[in-house]
């Protein structure tokens, strides 16, 4: 099965949150604290994965009263990918995935090339969708019919 790590969630949420306030105002920095109260993750592990980001160049950070993160670049131009492999290193789908990953079967697997293929199609898709993509995308409303239903209950 193919699952992003906690980090890498709580990284993509947290850019995804500074992508909608960079949109609102002219002040786009939010700080680790407010990011993980907001989120109910722990500060701890926010500051982590915020300070992976910034070393890996997603992220710029200030200090200050006015400090905090932001994006280092604009929405657009960061990736899914670029996120997830910021936290969690190489997308891989088997133990070989990776240049230096051999298993004892690797001369003669015949499921090696495909599955590296697969891989490559699921690294492009998650190059593709941008943090941008992530922020514009609204949480569903309720439907008239499920806002009838709950005003019932």
């Amino acid at each position: 099965m193919l699952r992003l790590s906690k980090k890498a969630d709580y990284a993509l949420m947290a850019m995804k949150h500074l992508a909608l306030r960079g949109d609102r105002s002219s002040h786009a920095t939010a700080s680790a604290r407010e990011i993980a109260e907001l989120y109910d993750i722990p500060i701890e592990l926010m500051a982590k994965v915020l300070q992976r980001l910034v070393r890996r160049g997603l992220l710029a950070s200030q200090q200050g009263t006015r400090g905090g993160y932001q994006l280092a670049r604009t929405p657009t131009l960061i990736s899914v990918a670029d996120v997830i492999q910021a936290i969690d290193g190489p997308v891989t789908v088997t133990a070989c995935s990776t240049e230096e990953g051999q298993c004892e079967q690797f001369a003669k697997c015949n499921v090696r090339d495909p599955l590296w293929r697969v891989r490559e199609r699921i690294l492009a898709a998650l190059g593709e969708c941008t943090i941008a993509e992530l922020a514009a995308d609204v949480p569903p409303q309720p439907t008239a019919k499920a806002a009838v239903l709950h005003t019932h209950l």
